[in-house]
């Protein structure tokens, strides 16, 4: 896929309809790096995060963006605190917060030195969900009791380095010890220096530093490839991973805390013992899940990327990526814990149905920044994954029979306990040998080579072929569909499973989705000949999942010349502003596609 095709929006990052009305008013095309980084993890993680970013990267908009999306309605409190280290900077952002407001909420409010204090104390009793200030006249409102922060939800504090140089260090501490404990902390900053890192280490607890990545110096000697695969597989698919390896000992990244723990839970039933790690774990059961995993009494670790910062294990044989990360840097920091000291390891990454737009500029930011091919690899089946447990079983009961005689080139067995022998005369008599050690095998090793213990991992189809087809449906985002809408209508459309509704891309105008052969074809003759049902046909642009230039309008006008019957819910053709192409965005991890999967 060639990156000169493709745009990285801002709707790709997960803003809903009235964030990007605002940011289509303001003029923004494309999303800055920094944005591309901040805004889904500030949209739907949960980890506290230091940005480094210079002014004029777009970070107000980076932090703004999903603080003015998550505050939709009046409180009786303020929301979101900002601090900046000027009076001038502190209007500007509160400016720039107010112009990314379609609506009447968030209210914004700033607080400076020098301005009038009954007119900030007449602001702030009126009412505001989001105050911008400097740190002094902050922290003389926190003294007069005009303003209270015991239930904010964001603190943004913004040219950290410039506060730093400014002598606010102090009022910057007595400021967060009057602020929500729980409250989510934003830091930007263009250089990271020894103060800074110390107030993130005493009030953020655990964070996630966000920046461009960097280019490695050398290829890593790291094997890596990515598997498409379900959401629902993907256990499955984890565990051929660890059946197959020799001697798997690796690291499992997920997201979320509550990923980390599900698969845990997962990999516990099916009888592989692991840990998770993350930053719910008490410090002194940190250390304990840690010290079992240097010393390989555990080998499977699972993690959040904050969790597992700071970990430095050698020897790890796998990296295995649960879920497909946000960006290239945070892929080439984990992958990066297998393959050290000259060694080779493994790094295989998950990718849904519904990340391939996604992936085709992930692959080549990967292979540039790691100097190494970034290549998809067919899922073993479950017949390939127990002969390779076979001959595995096999190589390690032949080194535990047999020793090479010293003296000779033949084999000869480990020396054996008489009762032993005693014991297999026994089982033996009046049967034949061979069918003996074949039941014994059986019973030590039936279950772990019985294809049972493997469940069923479905394929993956590219297009409308196999068991699936692809179409296309005339109802978007501007109608008020999201995946879910478009899963249920199909769903109650044709009295099929919601599950059945697969791969479902939703853009502004239009959506595409993958449905069974059968279901397709039922939906195709239900749209043509039932004008209440919106336009639908076969999504004949498969390659790269459906790269459009034009989006739907090119769909409509190329089905009125076919005569195709028009889309019934009257789609406003207008022109979008972004039409840029963002090459080289060296963080970003994303393409056009569909927002929800962020």
């Amino acid at each position: 896929m060639d990156t000169d095709d493709e745009t990285v929006t801002f709707e790709d990052l997960g803003l809903d309809d009235d964030t990007l009305k605002a940011v289509e008013k303001k003029g923004f095309v494309t999303p800055s790096p920094i944005q591309i980084l901040a805004i889904p993890r500030l949209l739907t993680g949960e980890a506290n995060l230091i940005a480094r970013a210079r002014t004029g990267t777009g970070k107000t908009a980076a932090f703004g963006l999903p603080i003015i999306q998550n505050i939709k309605e009046k409180a009786n409190n303020v929301q979101a605190l900002i601090l900046e280290p000027t009076r001038e900077l502190a209007m500007q952002t509160c400016e720039e917060m107010k112009s990314f407001t379609s609506g009447d909420f968030p209210r914004t409010t700033v607080l400076y030195g020098g301005a009038s204090y009954a007119t900030q104390i007449r602001d702030l009793k009126r009412g505001c969900e989001i105050v911008v200030g400097t740190p002094g006249r902050i922290k003389d409102h926190i003294e007069k009791k005009t303003l209270d922060l015991s239930k904010i939800k964001y603190f943004i504090l913004d040219e950290g380095d410039e506060m730093l140089d400014m002598g606010f260090i102090d009022d910057i501490r007595e400021i967060f010890e009057h602020a929500n404990i729980d409250a989510r902390i934003l830091l930007f900053s263009a250089t990271m220096p020894a103060p800074i890192l110390k107030i993130a280490g005493d009030f953020m607890g655990e964070y996630d530093i966000i920046e461009e990545e960097k280019v490695v110096d050398e290829a890593l000697l790291i094997d890596q490839k990515y598997w498409m695969i379900k959401e629902s597989d993907k256990i499955e698919g984890l565990v051929r991973i660890i059946d197959m390896a020799p001697d798997f000992y690796g690291l499992v990244f997920t997201m979320t805390k509550m990923d980390a723990d599900r698969v845990c839970k997962e990999l516990d039933l099916r009888g592989y013992e692991s840990d998770a790690l993350h930053g719910d774990i008490m410090q002194n059961q940190r250390e304990k899940v840690l010290e079992r995993f240097r010393s390989k009494k555990t080998r499977i670790l699972v993690a959040t990327d904050v969790a597992a910062r700071g970990i430095d294990i050698s020897g790890l044989t796998h990296v295995v990526n649960y879920s497909l990360p946000y960006d290239t840097a945070t892929y080439v920091h984990r992958i990066g814990r297998t393959g050290r000291a000259g060694t080779t390891g493994t790094a295989i990454t998950f990718v849904c149905p519904n990340e391939r737009k996604k992936l085709g500029y992930f692959v080549k930011n990967v292979q540039r920044a790691t100097k190494n091919d970034f290549k998809e690899e067919k899922i073993p089946t479950i017949k390939e994954v127990l002969s390779i447990k076979e001959a595995r079983l096999i190589d390690e009961l032949k080194c535990k029979l047999f020793k090479e005689a010293t003296e000779t080139s033949t084999k000869e067995l480990f020396p054996v306990d008489d009762k032993f022998v005693d014991l297999a005369a026994e089982l033996c008599k009046e049967q034949d040998g061979e069918k003996v050690l074949a039941g014994v095998l059986s019973i030590m090793y039936g279950q772990k080579l019985s294809p049972k213990h493997y469940g069923r991992i479905s394929v993956i189809e590219t297009g409308p072929k196999g068991d699936q087809m692809r179409l296309y449906i005339s109802l978007g985002k501007k109608d008020g569909y999201r995946a879910r809408e478009i899963a249920q209508y199909f769903s109650e459309l044709l009295h099929i499973p919601g599950r059945m509704v697969d791969d479902i891309d939703v853009a502004q105008q239009f959506s595409l989705v993958s449905l069974p052969v059968a279901s397709a074809k039922k939906a195709l003759e239900m749209s043509k000949n039932n004008k209440k049902i919106p336009h639908i046909h076969v999504d004949s642009k498969e390659e790269g999942r459906g790269t459009r230039k034009g989006g739907s309008r090119g769909f409509e006008k190329k089905d009125r010349e076919k005569g195709s019957k028009p889309n019934v819910h009257n789609q406003t053709e207008r022109k979008s502003p972004r039409k840029a192409v963002t090459k080289n965005v060296g963080a970003a991890g994303f393409v056009k596609g569909k927002a929800e999967r962020f």
